[in-house]
C-alpha cells in the first residue's frame, strides 16, 4: 500500500513538471513574436516637385558692334549702367565719313545739273528734227544721253545716302532699354568694323531654360491635360538656397528630344522688376505635376537586393513575406510605386532589421497621416 502512494506521488510530480515547462515554453514563444509596425498601401492625388538646373538668360541680349573704322572719340556710358532707347553709348572719328558725305551731295548736284543739260539738249533735237535739220534717229541718241544722265542722279543718290549711313553709324546708340556689360575699349582706341564694344541686356523679363527626360515630358504632359494653367508655373531656387519671389510660367518647349541626352529643352518666363536675376546666371527651377491615384512607400520600408527593391508584405496569420516592386520616381522619403505592389496590401513600415522570409509579428497598424500630416496631399520633391 505504501510503495502505491509513492508511485502515485512521483507521477504526479512529472506530470506537474511536465506542465510548468510546457508553460514556460508557450511564453517564451508568445515573448518571442516581435510587435512591427504596418501600414496599408492606399492611392492618392499627390503633387511631386521635380527639380532641374535652369540657364537664364534676359528676354533681350545684343552685342553691340562698330560698323565704321575710326578712333574711338567718346564713351558716354559705364559698366553696369542703365541706358534708354536711342541713347548715344559711343562716337567714333567723324572727320573723314563728313568728307565723304560731302563728296556725295557735290557728285550729286553735278549728275543732276548733266542731267538737266540733256533734257535741254533733247527738247533741241526735237526742234531741229520737227524743221528737217537733223534726222529722227538724233532724238534717239539725245534720249540715251538723258536716260544715261539720270541713271547717274541715281547712282549719285545712292552714294550719298552710303556716305551719311556711315557718318550716322559714328554715333552709336542703345537699340532698346537695359543694363551695359563690360568695355573692353577706352576712349582714343583704334575701333575696326565689327569690333564688339559691349553687350546690352533688358533683364526686366527673363527666360530660363532646363532640359526635361522622355519620361518626365511625358508625366508633365499627362498633368497638363488634367490640370488648369496652374500646372505650368514653376519657382526658382537661387543659388543661395533662398525662393526667387515671382514665379515663372513655361512658355514653350523645343521640337525634338536631343539625340545625345534623350531630354527635351523647357523655356519658362519670370518677371524680373527688381532686376536681381542677371543674364548668365542659374538657379534651380522647380516644376510641379499632379498625379492621381499613386501610391506612396516610405522609403524606410523599403531595402535593396542586388539592385532591386523590397518590401515585407504582411500575409495570413500575420506572416510575412518577401516582394519586389518597381518605382516610378524616388521623390523626398518616398517612393512612388510603378508596379509590384497594389493598394490595401500591408507592408511593414519600419523595424526591418532582423526580419526574414515567413516570420511571424504582431502588427501594429499605423497610418501614414499620423506619420506626417502633408502625406494626404504630399508635395514631394525629387532628389
Amino acid at each position: 500500500m505504501k510503495t502505491l502512494n509513492w508511485l502515485v506521488l512521483i507521477i504526479s510530480g512529472v506530470v506537474a513538471a511536465s506542465c510548468t515547462t510546457q508553460s514556460k515554453d508557450s511564453s517564451q514563444i508568445k515573448d518571442s513574436v516581435r510587435t512591427i509596425p504596418v501600414t496599408e498601401l492606399r492611392t492618392q492625388s499627390t503633387n511631386l516637385h521635380r527639380e532641374y538646373v535652369g540657364d537664364i538668360h534676359a528676354v533681350k541680349n545684343v552685342e553691340i558692334y562698330a560698323r565704321v573704322k575710326g578712333y574711338l572719340e567718346e564713351v558716354y556710358v559705364d559698366e553696369g549702367k542703365e541706358v534708354r532707347k536711342g541713347q548715344v553709348l559711343f562716337r567714333i572719328n567723324n572727320a573723314e565719313y563728313e568728307s565723304n558725305l560731302a563728296k556725295a551731295k557735290a557728285m550729286l548736284q553735278s549728275a543732276i545739273a548733266d542731267a538737266k543739260g540733256a533734257e535741254l539738249e533733247l527738247k533741241r533735237v526735237h526742234l531741229l528734227v520737227d524743221k528737217n535739220v537733223v534726222a529722227k534717229s538724233e532724238i534717239e541718241v539725245a534720249d540715251a544721253k538723258l536716260a544715261a544722265a539720270n541713271a547717274k542722279i541715281e547712282e549719285a543718290r545712292s552714294e550719298k545716302a552710303n556716305a551719311a549711313l556711315h557718318l550716322s553709324q559714328t554715333q552709336i546708340r542703345a537699340p532698346f532699354d537695359g543694363v551695359i556689360d563690360r568695355l573692353p575699349y577706352k576712349t582714343g582706341s583704334l575701333i575696326n568694323e565689327g569690333t564688339l564694344l559691349t553687350t546690352l541686356s533688358d533683364t526686366k523679363n527673363v527666360f530660363a531654360y532646363f532640359n526635361v527626360s522622355e519620361n518626365e515630358y511625358l508625366e508633365y504632359v499627362k498633368s497638363r491635360g488634367k490640370a488648369d494653367n496652374q500646372a505650368a508655373i514653376v519657382e526658382l531656387e537661387l543659388a543661395d538656397g533662398s525662393f526667387f519671389k515671382h514665379k515663372g510660367k513655361i512658355e514653350t518647349m523645343e521640337g525634338a528630344f536631343d539625340e545625345g541626352t534623350g531630354s527635351i529643352a523647357f523655356r519658362a518666363r519670370f518677371s524680373n522688376p527688381e532686376k536681381l536675376l542677371k543674364h548668365g546666371s542659374t538657379g534651380t527651377i522647380r516644376l510641379t505635376n499632379s498625379v492621381d491615384n499613386a501610391i506612396l512607400i516610405p522609403q524606410k520600408s523599403a531595402f535593396e537586393i542586388q539592385d532591386k527593391n523590397f518590401v515585407y508584405v504582411l500575409g495570413k496569420d500575420n506572416k510575412i513575406k518577401t516582394r519586389s516592386f518597381t518605382p516610378q520616381s524616388r521623390l523626398g522619403d518616398y517612393y512612388v510605386l510603378k508596379s509590384g505592389l497594389e493598394a490595401g496590401e500591408k507592408i511593414v513600415y519600419e523595424g526591418l532589421q532582423g526580419l526574414k522570409e515567413g516570420a511571424t509579428i504582431n502588427p501594429k497598424m499605423i497610418s501614414l497621416d499620423s506619420v506626417n500630416t502633408a502625406v494626404s496631399n504630399p508635395e514631394l520633391t525629387a532628389r
